[in-house]
């Protein structure tokens, strides 16, 4: 999550009314991530999460009250974003912990989206607002690990029925950005675009195009996860969600959640544990987790060089996340091999 694109009160407030709403009393940038635009709109109003994929009930008492979510879409088109809006809806109703996007009032026109309205020419979207906080490293527990790969493995079980296109992180896109990185001549990077290339590309030839597949989060991070107390409150931003491998989602979230100074096997096994209790893995799975995982330590290598390291300031507030950290954790994954590898998360 970032702000990319301001919007003041009377760009909140024409928003609100388009889905019945009053004008908000505040608004509040929120920082994080690199693709949206996302902010806090403070209400007069409860709005209680419905949670069935229908929007939100107006009114009553609740956690959420006197607050709602706003994304503007920076990247994705108006029906790009009324599909991922849509999408999360029927998430939230097959029971996926994440916030069902609100309606548009229905006096709009039959041609009009359900979900999305635009804003200074984005798309923008409201969800009720969760409750919770975000864990930091030191505090996850293999209680939480183990909840987090349930929740991830019910995303897959889902999203079974989505018509998931190929996401945006594929060989392809990643070396675009590593040609982008070597010619721009930054001397912090563009030295070491070939050597990531070298390794993306033997790394994608190790992979199992096989694997099962269909939807995915694609970026499970502990900012994208809510608790109230010790239990799980909401999955957020599916901002990254595509079409992709099962094993592959799998991993990112194993690195997001059990890596700090180095691999946590206790952390990492309880993660893979409860994502088996949902979906166990297949045979292919287990034997390919190695080359999933050194995919995605690569993609968020070059992504957070090229969305953090290179690029310019936000219109609001920012956070700029580590692109080192990834490749520390490639470097530990080559260095355990896919049998040790193998065995410190599934035990076998």
């Amino acid at each position: 999550m970032a702000v990319l694109t301001l919007i003041d009160a009377a760009d909140a407030s024409a928003l609100c009314a388009a889905f019945g709403l009053p004008a908000p009393l505040g608004i509040e940038g929120i920082a994080g991530g690199s693709v949206n635009s996302n902010f806090a709109l403070r209400l007069a109003v409860a709005v209680t999460d419905a949670g069935d994929g229908a929007g939100a009930l107006r009114g009553g008492q609740g956690a959420a009250a006197g607050k709602v979510f706003c994304r503007l879409y920076e990247e994705q088109d108006l029906v790009g974003a009324e599909r991922e809006a849509a999408m999360l809806g029927r998430l939230a109703a097959a029971g996926v912990p994440t916030p069902a996007p609100l309606r548009a009032l229905t006096a709009a026109a039959a041609t009009r989206p359900t979900f999305i309205r635009v804003v200074r020419g984005k798309p923008a979207a409201l969800f009720p607002w969760r409750p919770g906080v975000i864990r930091c490293q030191a505090s996850v527990t293999a209680d939480d690990a183990g909840r987090v790969g349930q929740a991830l493995a019910r995303v897959h079980e889902a999203g079974r029925s989505e018509r998931a296109e190929p996401g945006r992180f594929g060989l392809p896109q990643l070396l675009s950005r590593l040609d982008g990185i070597e010619q721009g001549g930054d001397p912090r990077f563009a030295p070491l675009a070939p050597t990531l290339r070298a390794h993306l590309e033997r790394v994608q030839a190790a992979r199992d195009a096989g694997l099962p597949q269909g939807l995915i989060h694609g970026d499970l991070f502990r900012d994208n996860v809510l608790w109230v107390g010790g239990e799980l409150s909401a999955l957020l931003d599916f901002e990254s969600a595509c079409l992709g491998s099962y094993a592959y989602d799998l991993a990112v979230t194993v690195l997001a959640w059990c890596f700090g100074d180095d691999l946590d096997p206790r952390l990492a096994s309880a993660l893979c544990a409860g994502y088996q209790r949902v979906r166990p893995l297949t045979h292919a799975e287990r034997q390919g987790l190695h080359a999933e995982a050194c995919f995605a330590a690569l993609r968020f290598t070059v992504t957070r060089i090229t969305d953090y390291a290179l690029r310019a300031g936000a219109a609001g507030p920012r956070v700029v996340k580590d692109w080192s950290r990834f490749m520390k954790r490639f470097d530990k994954l080559q260095a355990l091999g896919s049998g040790a590898l193998q065995a410190m998360l599934l035990g076998a």
